[in-house]
């Protein structure tokens, strides 16, 4: 199949299946005689597991460890546990910090009394960053 039918099959996007390519993640899909990209049924294969692993969250480095394992009849799923781990570390620390963003804006966004006056804590927080939201 060409490209756009590899994109149409895997979900993913002709441009992504190109970028991973030339980063290595996936091998340069066979070439016709005329230059077109041929992808057979393990191609997209793999496309949907890269997909798939994207929409978990895994880094494209991640992924190119995870792949090498998926690849590996000898692989020790230890391995794999321990990728996901270190992802579940760092979901989880993201988490924490978007919920701190989050209660920050909430608080800042009830202390503003939003009318007609120039005086406002989420501005006066954001000129003095790393200082708690000051109710005027």
């Amino acid at each position: 199949m060409n490209i756009g039918e590899a994109s149409k099959a895997s979900g993913v996007t002709a441009k992504m299946i190109r970028y991973y390519e030339s980063i290595g993640l996936i091998r340069a899909g066979r070439r016709t005689e005329s230059g077109y990209r041929i992808y057979g049924d393990n191609d997209v294969h793999t496309l949907r597991f890269i997909k798939r692993a994207r929409t978990l969250g895994f880094s494209l480095e991640q992924i190119q460890d995870l792949l090498s394992l998926w690849q590996d009849p000898e692989r020790a799923s230890a391995d794999v546990k321990a990728i996901t781990r270190t992802h579940l570390a760092e979901l989880d620390k993201r988490i924490r910090e978007l919920t701190e963003m989050r209660d920050t804006l909430r608080h800042l966004e009830h202390a503003c009394s939003g009318d007609h006056r120039p005086d406002c804590p989420i501005l006066h927080s954001l000129e003095a960053p790393g200082e708690g939201a000051s109710c005027h």
